[in-house]
């Protein structure tokens, strides 16, 4: 077992030596040993870290069961220890290998005398259930213990059954009218009626037990009406609402009705919470009645508190599906304009109440009519959710308090709402922010300037005229170093880079840089130089770089900033292109490869094991390769022009006795094929970098996404121009003009990609045969013109804040990885595959992991023996199999053959699907060896055969048997 385990956790991939997880669990196990206490509480409670490190079933398995040893033998103290560590380590639990022998020795404490001990049992039982759901003794040792005499045991016993109740439909079936006696029972403490009523909230396994457990509830909240009891019922009655679905519209009524007739406050906050649940969970099922009486509810009551919840309700339902049903006239009747729906008269009244939170959900809510609700009559509802905006802005941008910066923020998110959804309110809303700027305070200046950078980046409306106001604020926040300050001059310069469009002006690169030099640290200079380089303005961006190379203490930060320099160089050198001038553009171009390739060296020195830089190591390597063949592209257009026409090709090339010259258009037309070729392979590339990264933003993706589409576009440019003009078709390329732009470079180059699709098309419709000199030019105009639009290195290339990483390990495997496992050709090798999804600190920011796919192919390296003819299938293994993980771990194992002897290459990919059914080339590859060698038997038979001695009568109905 510990062999196993050494070879198994070694092949994880965790760059630990191989020792280390046995010698950790052996270290640990030291400790449950010791006679002091102390020890082996601390040794226990130091598992959890262990599981973390090592989250492989064998070493889990080992763990669990030593922990179980301690739990039947130790003491009380010792046994809530492993309890907590059990609970902490619930996703681990399904891990366990030898689940009877883990459960005989924890069950095995039930039989104590001592009331704590069992409670204590229970509760390990309780946490279990997830891998032990129908064990009918410990159904039987839960029902027993709920008649205990003892509270401890009685409220353990409660723990257990809820756990087991969710995770056992036997179970909830059978103690459900265990559980109603209790709870009806005239000596059953009401404190303990308490407890015992949350239960009913897992009976939902069928619709019967659902019904009946309904109708106990109902009972109770018109039996008891004490406030506690109110409560507990009610928010049960809600819990199994929403997981059995089938009676949230009643649930809805019912909590509806409590909050306008319960006179008590507390009734009605678990009301108000209870529906923001509801509201959350199941939007559609809220129809118009329930919203009106929501309405009637807020407008009537006198209380702020309950005012505000019942408003983050409505809230939360004009983002949904709800308010469209709301808008929407009941047949039979007149249509009501907008103004005089409750919904509205209560958000407009609310918008400029003298308690800011409920102002908040006021403007929330008319911000999500005017985006939802296109309707003619509701259009002048956008004038109100402006100036209750900018009333909400003006108040909250001069208080520094929490809660205020929290309303900021809600108010500043409905501002990019409104703008994203009504374009021509922009202007406005853009004017009250700058006005605003000036006189807020910074932690509220900082906000604003995400806002404002927020709504640049989907339209362009930061004019030329504005950024002297800007620069003001730039050069007086310069004046202090303060950790606020520091932050403001990120945002603010943030803000700068997106309304500046075009290349900065001289001044303002020097106001930003003498600020930094007065009172900002490198790290603030480097947050500014990243934003430039997202933004394209790379010269900026090469001249705060360069002053920080001098700032770093690692060599690796060093080449990392060098690098960024670099890149930053080249794409500058790209800006002084101009359309028809080819033979600068082939100058511009050689210099920015020249620094590109500078860049990728200095790139590649700061990589390390730990941070290997691949998406950025890709990207740049692409992008070099894009230039390149952009260049040569230019080369071969302009090589075009010195080839003459075929109509007069042969006369010249016999007046000048170059017979090359025939030929100078087919060798022309070669090299155009070929330059499509490499734009397309480009492309297939860049679709690679893309579904390799899984953790990017979409920002990033979206950008990785516009250079494929450069390179398809130049591909087709070329085809429908010169290879084959007149099966063209443009139907395919037409951009869809619907699509919502995110980003300044996505604005330009879908602009440029529209505008040379046109002139390719007006080309190829205009000219039957293309004529040469128009379908060059069009070409290299076209290559100028992406090259023209400055290049945005996006988020994903300096921060990662998605971390997926997935580790396998293979078992058989062998304890030397160049050493090959041993296996007879007349048989078949089961490899299992198990595997670890770990996370970063943000897991599922982006995209969810829904299954990962699992490719296993084996290729055979080298022969031994004779060489038989074999059929084709036997040869190679290409199996695939899905699987989901679950708590992060997935396992699942494949049938391979060996049939030719030699040595075999095994190689096992992983790639993951997320939740929208993308396939995504994450990783990792592991490779494993394979000898088949051939079995004695046939070995034997064989032998004799080379020496001429027929095989014995037994051996020949032996070889006919084997056939079968």
């Amino acid at each position: 077992m510990a062999g196993g385990a050494k070879s198994f956790l070694a092949d994880a991939g965790y760059g630990e030596q191989e020792l280390d997880a046995n010698s950790a669990l052996m270290e640990l196990d030291k400790g449950l040993r010791s006679g002091k206490l102390g020890e082996q509480c601390e040794a226990v409670v130091r598992f959890p870290r262990l599981f973390q490190k090592y989250p492989f079933p064998i070493l889990i398995n080992s763990a669990f069961l030593k922990l179980a040893d301690v739990f039947r033998v130790g003491n009380n103290f010792l046994r809530l220890c492993v309890l907590k560590v059990t609970q902490q380590s619930e996703k681990h639990l399904e891990k366990i290998l030898n689940v009877d022998e883990f459960v005989k020795r924890v069950f095995s404490v039930i039989h104590s005398n001592d009331p704590v001990a069992r409670a204590i049992t229970l509760r390990m039982l309780g946490s279990m259930a997830s891998i032990i759901p129908e064990r009918k003794n410990a159904h039987h040792s839960i029902r027993q213990s709920l008649d205990s005499h003892d509270n401890v045991e009685v409220e353990a016993a409660i723990f257990a059954a809820a756990n087991f109740s969710a995770q056992s439909k036997d179970f909830a079936v059978g103690i459900c009218n265990k559980i109603s006696e209790m709870i009806q029972g005239l000596a059953t403490p009401v404190d303990l009626k308490l407890k015992l009523i949350p239960i009913l909230q897992h009976m939902h396994h069928d619709a019967s037990l659902a019904s009946s457990s309904r109708q106990l509830l109902q009972q109770l909240v018109t039996s008891y009406p004490s406030t506690k009891m109110v409560i507990v019922t009610l928010h049960t009655f809600t819990l199994l609402a929403a997981s059995s679905l089938v009676d949230i519209p009643k649930q809805i009524q019912l909590l509806l009705q409590y909050l306008k007739n319960d006179p008590r406050k507390a009734v009605k906050r678990l009301a108000i919470q209870d529906l923001k649940l509801l509201a959350n969970k199941t939007p559609h099922t809220w129809s118009r009645e329930n919203i009106q009486a929501l309405c009637e509810s807020a407008l009537q009551t006198p209380y702020d508190s309950l005012k505000m919840g019942m408003l983050s309700v409505l809230s939360t339902l004009s983002g949904t599906i709800a308010i469209k049903q709301y808008f929407s006239s009941a047949p039979g009747t007149a249509a009501t304009t907008a103004r005089s729906f409750d919904l509205v008269k209560l958000a407009q009244e609310c918008c400029y109440h003298n308690n800011r939170g409920i102002a908040a959900h006021g403007v929330r809510i008319l911000t999500n009519i005017s985006a939802s609700c296109q309707d003619k009559d509701l259009l002048p509802l956008e004038q109100d959710a402006v100036f209750g905006l900018e009333a909400l802005l003006v108040l909250c941008s001069q208080d520094d308090s929490p809660g205020a910066q929290a309303t900021l923020k809600i108010t500043l998110t409905c501002m990019v709402k409104l703008v994203k959804c009504r374009p021509h309110l922009s202007q406005s809303v853009v004017e009250s922010l700058l006005t605003q700027l000036h006189s807020a305070q910074d932690s509220a200046r900082i906000l604003m300037c995400h806002c404002l950078a927020a709504i640049a980046m989907q339209l362009p409306v930061l004019a030329d005229g504005m950024l002297g106001d800007l620069m003001d604020l730039y050069k007086l926040i310069g004046q202090s170093a303060t950790d606020k300050k520091q932050e403001l001059l990120v945002s603010l310069a943030t803000v700068i880079f997106v309304s500046s469009q075009k290349a900065l002006s001289t001044e303002i690169k020097t106001v930003i840089k003498q600020q930094l030099e007065n009172a900002s640290n490198g790290w603030t200079a480097y947050r500014i130089a990243r934003q430039a380089s997202r933004m394209g303005n790379h010269d900026m961006a090469r001249e705060l770089y360069q002053s920080l190379l001098t700032q770093v203490a690692s060599e690796h930060f060093y080449f990392w900033l060098n690098s960024l320099k670099e890149f930053s160089h080249a794409e500058q050198c790209l800006t002084g292109l101009q359309e028809d001038n080819y033979s600068s553009a082939l100058s511009c171009i050689a210099e920015a490869l020249k620094s590109y390739h500078k860049g990728i060296a200095s790139l590649t020195a700061a990589s390390t094991p730990l941070n290997p830089l691949s998406f950025q190591c890709g990207f740049v390597k692409l992008r070099i390769d894009l230039l390149q063949a952009f260049s040569q592209l230019i080369c071969t257009c302009n090589s075009l022009k010195t080839s003459p026409p075929p109509a007069i090709a042969t006369t010249i090339a016999m007046a000048s006795g170059n017979d090359l010259q025939r030929c100078g258009r087919i060798s022309n037309q070669a090299r155009m094929k070929h330059s499509m070729e490499e734009f397309r392979n480009l492309a297939t590339r860049y679709g690679d970098l893309y579904q390799s990264s899984f953790d990017a933003d979409s920002a990033t993706l979206r950008n990785v996404e516009l250079l494929q589409q450069s390179c398809l576009l130049i591909s087709h440019a070329i085809e429908a121009l010169i290879l084959d003009p007149e099966s063209a078709n443009f139907q395919e390329y037409s951009s869809n003009g619907t699509a919502h732009v995110e980003s300044e470079y996505e604005r330009r180059m879908m602009s440029v990609f529209n505008h040379v699709l046109e002139e390719v098309e007006s080309l190829n419709r205009k000219y039957a045969p293309v004529s040469y000199l128009a379908s060059n030019t069009c070409l290299c105009n076209a290559v100028i013109a992406l090259l023209k639009v400055p290049l945005s290195f996006q988020r994903y290339f300096f921060q990662k804040l998605q971390s997926t990483s997935i580790k396998l390990a293979l078992s058989p495997s062998p304890r030397n990885p160049a050493e090959p496992i041993a296996v007879q050709n007349n048989q078949q090798l089961a490899l299992k595959v198990e595997g670890v999804v770990q996370h970063g600190s943000k897991p599922g920011l982006f995209r969810k992991i829904q299954s990962v796919c699992l490719n296993v192919s084996s290729v055979l390296q080298s022969k031994s023996g004779q060489d038989y003819k074999i059929p084709i299938d036997n040869m190679t293994n290409e199996m695939e199999q899905r699987v989901e993980p679950h708590n992060d771990y997935f396992s699942t194992q494949f049938l391979l053959n060996f049939v030719i002897l030699g040595t075999h290459n095994i190689t096992v990919e992983s790639s993951v699907i997320d939740s929208n059914g993308i396939v995504w080339k994450t990783g990792p590859k592991t490779t494993i060896f394979v000898k088949s060698l051939e079995d004695p038997y046939s070995q034997q038979v064989r032998l004799q055969q080379q020496q001429g001695q027929p095989p014995s009568q037994q051996q020949q109905q032996r070889t006919a048997y084997s056939r079968f």
